[in-house]
């Protein structure tokens, strides 16, 4: 048996009543004993906390006034191929900046601080990187320009992708940005929770099982994270020229939803009628890889008709309802790092290793989008959904899930809105509070690991932002841009301005710079060898690819 360890720290945490919730309500304490009670654990190590995390952030590189630049991948930022921490997302102009894996939250945003500076050191003359998750003015398709990756197959391959999904949801909509972060729990942690729970099963499936555990919470719960931090709930009104839309107008310039806070996660992003007939399953690793692999494999009338070719020129990669994995929209993603094979072979074969968050907005407020205080939130907020019971998800709890998800994207912050609770009406504060209420434990025990008090002090801030939207960034945009009265992209360019700022006026240390420029004359090389070793023409490299089995 587990020791009970009862040293504790105390957190304050405040207790929302059950039909209601306020910070008025009799304020009372968790300590690190009550934490554990809460999940049933006889102890939580120290080494457990450990949490592994990565962040990969995008960024449009934008002329000085506003529009997308026309430049390609700067030389000094290496090969967007091969780099390890420089590439590129769908367009050429679509920076996409990666951390290391870190135990430490200060220490992935230094780090993130620190790519960021090389990168607005060696941008071209007069450009600098959009701050925000919605685009900048964007007058057509043809000024959006794919993201090139060399001559080599797979550099081929990768543009070719994005060719196809420029066809299959438009260019406009790719140029859309956000932050991605990666979380996993130390091994350690693992071998002893397996030994807590009494499992028997072995290691990488008991780890599988139990991150599908925390996905299939997480969509409960992921309009917790798109009212706490969305950031785009306006945008410029040339984005939706020739789109149909339900938004409404705040000026001449810009388009908006009173009380929006992520318009990126709604029908203005990653949404399709092909993508809304994919029904994954999460309750069980054989029935998400089966799932995905049909998407995979099955044609799609409205792709067929888009062909593969036209005047000699590829259009996609296939026509089946997804040309690659990572064209399925998910808000989260089972993940596994592997060479050599494609990520449903991976998982199939190895399980889930992390997760991939994908629904966070730049914050525009901040230098490099994001702050350690939201991710001491964020892995108190995974931590949560690991720990906590999940029950298996039915489709029409599925359901459920992505209409709560709609209503917090689309009206997060309006006075009184109901979201749907096991198919029951709750208000979404009402339920915020009581889910913030519950996070508090599962920071109190990662304060308590890390000598700390800095998770409970994220949770904090949370709380704050229920009991008055207008703490929110979704609405603190909208407050800027009314007062300055000024459109969105005006807002964009003033943040933007800031950002470049910020960084001209930052130093580096010398080592973290050689780094990352031997990084990137390493990664040119890199690319050179891959273009080097092509036996196959790209029509064989690309038959073989779509010839696909798991």
């Amino acid at each position: 048996m587990w020791p009970r360890v009862r040293n504790s720290v105390k957190v304050d945490i405040l207790s929302t009543p059950e039909h209601g919730g306020s910070l008025a309500a009799k304020a009372r304490t968790v300590d690190y004993t009550s934490a554990l009670d809460r999940f049933d654990l006889p102890v939580f190590k120290a080494e457990w906390a450990s949490i592994r995390r990565g962040i990969e952030k995008e960024s449009l590189r934008v002329t000085p006034q506003g529009r997308l630049a026309q430049t390609p991948h700067p030389v000094a930022m290496g090969s967007a191929l091969t780099h390890p921490y420089i590439t590129t997302d769908y367009s050429e102009a679509l920076i996409e900046l990666i951390t290391p894996v870190t135990g430490s939250a200060d220490e992935c945003i230094d780090f993130l601080t620190d790519i960021h500076k090389f990168t607005y050191d060696n941008l071209p003359a007069g450009e600098r990187l959009w701050v925000s998750s919605m685009p900048c003015l964007l007058e057509s398709e043809e000024q959006i320009p794919l993201a090139q990756y060399g001559s080599s197959n797979t550099g081929k391959l990768k543009t070719l992708y994005r060719e196809g999904l420029g066809h299959r949801y438009s260019r406009k909509m790719q140029t859309i940005a956000g932050i991605h972060y990666n979380f996993s729990m130390p091994e350690m942690f693992w071998q002893d929770y397996r030994a807590v729970l009494g499992s028997t099963e072995p290691l990488q499936d008991f780890q599988t099982r139990h991150y599908l555990r925390l996905i299939r919470n997480y969509h409960r719960y992921s309009w917790l994270l798109v009212y706490l931090f969305g950031a785009s709930p306006a945008v410029c009104s040339c984005f939706t020229a020739g789109r149909e839309h339900d938004l409404e107008t705040l000026d001449q310039y810009t388009l908006y939803k009173p009380y929006a806070t992520c318009l990126r996660m709604g029908d203005l992003g990653y949404r399709s009628d092909a993508q809304r007939s994919i029904y994954v399953c999460y309750n069980d690793i054989n029935n998400y890889i089966d799932s995905l692999y049909a998407a995979l494999s099955t044609s799609y009338p409205a792709y067929e008709a888009i062909g593969l070719e036209k005047d000699g020129i590829k259009l996609q990669m296939n026509t089946n309802l997804l040309q690659l994995e990572n064209e399925f929209y998910a808000t989260i993603r089972p993940k596994r790092v592997g060479e050599g094979k494609r990520p449903l072979q991976l998982l199939k074969e190895r399980g889930i290793q992390y997760v991939e968050v994908r629904a966070l907005d730049l914050n525009p407020f901040l230098p490099v989008g994001i702050n350690s205080e939201q991710i001491h939130f964020l892995d108190a907020f995974l931590l949560y959904c690991l720990l906590s019971d999940s029950p298996w998800c039915e489709q029409a709890e599925s359901y459920e899930s992505v209409q709560n998800l709609s209503l917090a994207v689309n009206r997060g912050r309006e006075p009184g809105l109901m979201l749907s609770r096991h198919e029951q009406p709750v208000l979404l504060k009402q339920w915020a509070n009581e889910l913030l209420d519950d996070i508090r434990y599962t920071a109190a025990i990662l304060d308590h690991s890390h000598e700390s008090a800095c998770y409970s002090a994220a949770v904090s801030a949370q709380v704050a932002k229920v009991e008055n939207p207008e703490l929110t960034p979704s609405a603190q945009i909208l407050q800027r841009m009314r007062e300055q009265g000024i459109p969105f992209c005006k807002f964009g360019m003033q943040a933007s301005e800031q950002a470049l700022t910020h960084f001209a006026q930052s130093e580096m240390l010398s080592a973290r710079r050689d780094h990352f420029t031997a990084a990137s004359a390493q990664s040119l090389a890199a690319q050179a060898s891959i273009e080097a070793q092509d036996t196959l023409s790209f029509d064989e490299y690309l038959a073989q690819w779509n010839d696909y089995r798991l």
